[in-house]
């Protein structure tokens, strides 16, 4: 099966500019290089500490930002080479849902207006049809069909998240950017608002970038989780596999983080020392490297920039001191091995 969105070196630097004459004297490096695909009907996860580069990746695959550099090809066209008319049409096939649900609803519009809106730009249906359609996709999100004439502030959050995906189905979308949909929600919300998601993409066979920071609800809803890191991607792999067994230092200390709702229950957690380097001026090498407690970490780590490798199958990682890559262990297995060299293995430190 063919890849729906394949993404490539995907970057976006914003030039940071000084003086009165407002030169570029250095560049934000807010995504760096990203790179991952999206099967049909499929959703990934991408999960990070804020500032990493989710919202900025997904709207640049949305063209609402230009990237710097990369290409981002949607069911097999480029579409950092089109032309507004051509992007335009594209847009029936990639949708957005906004993490705020009440500032992307426009106040002064009722939900009919603000569902019907899509239909009318793309010329899917007007007047009498135009109205049947939307009081079904009220329908085939929870509401009810009189909700047409109220307006955005009548609704609660989950509300209008709901007229949020209704929008978006409207033009008939087979790719969703989900921009952390739920954060904003209760966590019973949430739980409704998830399901619903499910539901549609079982019916439609629709695609989802879920971006999100509740590593929880990525587990729950994602077939596979990439995890950013300073504008890269530094580990990709299915959600079992990535919260079974994370190898990359920086996913250990993101799961060992998730609150766990049974007090009685022991948890050793990581703490990272230090900040998150300013993107403006990454470190060398492996940009995790200096808040790294890979008992391995030596100074190759400052030095070398590691690649997205599969270290096994299906489990990508940016990290040189991880297990060796698939093809390296089959080598190493043929040779009598029985499992990779201890120092190699991850280590899930105590706090």
């Amino acid at each position: 099966m063919s890849a729906l969105l394949s993404v490539r070196g995907l970057a976006k630097h914003f030039p940071i500019k000084k003086g009165i004459f407002g030169r570029p004297g250095g560049f934000v490096r807010a995504v760096d290089g990203v790179s991952f695909d999206v099967m049909p009907a499929e959703t990934l996860g991408l999960v990070g500490e804020s500032g990493c580069g989710k919202s900025t990746t997904g709207r640049m695959i949305l063209r609402l930002i230009e990237p710097t550099a990369g290409t981002v090809e949607f069911d097999g066209v480029n579409l950092v080479t089109l032309d507004s008319k051509s992007m335009r049409k594209l847009r029936r096939k990639i949708q957005v849902m906004f993490q705020d649900p009440f500032s992307s609803l426009n106040p002064r519009m009722t939900v009919g207006a603000i569902i019907r809106e899509g239909l009318t730009i793309h010329k899917i249906a007007e007047g009498a049809a135009a109205d049947a359609r939307v009081r079904q996709l009220l329908d085939e999100v929870g509401l009810r069909a009189e909700y047409m004439s109220r307006y955005p502030h009548e609704f609660s959050g989950g509300q209008r998240q709901r007229i949020g995906i209704a929008r978006a189905l409207a033009v008939e979308p087979t790719f969703i950017v989900c921009d952390e949909p739920v954060s904003a929600l209760d966590v019973s919300v949430q739980a409704q608002v998830i399901n619903l998601l499910q539901d549609l993409q079982r019916d439609r066979g629709l695609a989802y970038l879920f971006i999100a920071h509740d590593l929880s609800v990525v587990e729950h809803i994602a077939d596979r989780v990439a995890v950013m890191y300073l504008g890269k991607i530094v580990e990709l792999a299915t959600s079992a596999d990535l919260y079974r067994e994370p190898l990359m230092p920086y996913t250990q200390a993101l799961l060992s983080a998730v609150p766990v709702p049974d007090p009685t229950l022991g948890k050793s957690r990581v703490v990272l020392q230090g900040d998150v380097p300013s993107p403006a001026n990454p470190p060398s090498g492996c940009v995790f490297h200096p808040r790294c407690q890979h008992p391995a970490k030596d100074a190759a780590c400052a030095a070398i920039v590691p690649p997205l490798e599969e270290k096994t199958p299906g489990h990508w990682v940016a990290c040189i001191k991880q297990p060796p890559t698939s093809v390296e262990w089959g080598v190493q297995q043929a040779a009598g091995a029985t499992k990779p060299p201890t120092r190699y293995l991850p280590v899930m430190a105590s706090a």
